[in-house]
C-alpha cells in the first residue's frame, strides 16, 4: 500500500541584509552565521571543520566530517552523503577564519565553544543564535534556515541546479530541485524575460535592416 508523500516545511530564506543583521547581533559568532549562510554547510559539518581542511590560498574548504550529538556524546563521522566536497570561501570570511586558525594544529577544530569544546547545536542556539535572531527581528529562525538561505543566494547569483547540488552536498540534482524548486521557478521566469528581450531585439534589428 503506497504511503502518502512526506510534506516538507517551506524553506525560509533570508536576504543578505538580514544575514548581516543576524551576524552583527551574534558577536563573537558572527563568522559562524556567515559561514552557514554563505557556504550552505550543515551545522554538524561546520562544527567538525578542522584547520587542515581550509586552503586560504585557493579560498576553499573541504567538507569531510560531520559532528553529531548522540545521547549527549559528540560523535564524528562522514558527511550526510558520505562524500567529501570542496566549497568556496567568501572573502568576508577569510580574515575571521584565519584568526580562528591562528596558533592551532592541523587537526584542531576551527570553530569551538567559548570553552574550547565542540560547538553543540542546542547549546549554540540557546546561548548565541536564538538571542541574536530575536535581537535582529528574526524570531523562530533556525541555523538550518541559513543553509536554505545559502541556496537562495546561490540561485540569485546565477548558479544552476548542478552547482547548488555540489555546493550543498546533495546526493542528486533531483533532491536539490525537490527542496528548492520554487527558487528555480523564479529563475525560469527571469530566463523567459531574457528570451523575450532577445526576441524583441532581433525583431528590431530585422525591421531596421
Amino acid at each position: 500500500m503506497p504511503l502518502p508523500r512526506v510534506r516538507r516545511a517551506e524553506p525560509r530564506f533570508l536576504t543578505r541584509e538580514q544575514v548581516e543583521r543576524l551576524a552583527e547581533e551574534s558577536g563573537d559568532y558572527a563568522d559562524v552565521v556567515r559561514l552557514l549562510a554563505y557556504t550552505g554547510l550543515r551545522f554538524g559539518e561546520m562544527a567538525a571543520l578542522r584547520v587542515r581542511r581550509i586552503d586560504f590560498l585557493r579560498r576553499r574548504l573541504v567538507v569531510a566530517e560531520s559532528a553529531t550529538e548522540v545521547g549527549g556524546v559528540v560523535e564524528f563521522g562522514g558527511p550526510k552523503t558520505h562524500q567529501h566536497r570542496t566549497v568556496p570561501i567568501p572573502a568576508v570570511l577569510l580574515e575571521p577564519l584565519s584568526r580562528r586558525c591562528a596558533g592551532k594544529r592541523a587537526d584542531d577544530l576551527v570553530l569551538t565553544s567559548p570553552e574550547g569544546g565542540v560547538l553543540r547545536s542546542g547549546n549554540f542556539r540557546r546561548r548565541f543564535f536564538d538571542p541574536a535572531a530575536t535581537a535582529a527581528g528574526l524570531e523562530d529562525l533556525t541555523p538550518h534556515d541559513l543553509r536554505h538561505t545559502a541556496a537562495s543566494l546561490l540561485v540569485a547569483s546565477g548558479a544552476n541546479v548542478k552547482a547548488v547540488q555540489r555546493m550543498l552536498g546533495h546526493a542528486s540534482a533531483a533532491m536539490t530541485l525537490d527542496v528548492y524548486s520554487g527558487l528555480f521557478d523564479d529563475d525560469l521566469g527571469a530566463l523567459a524575460d531574457r528570451m523575450d528581450a532577445a526576441h524583441e531585439a532581433s525583431v528590431t534589428r530585422r525591421n531596421g535592416a
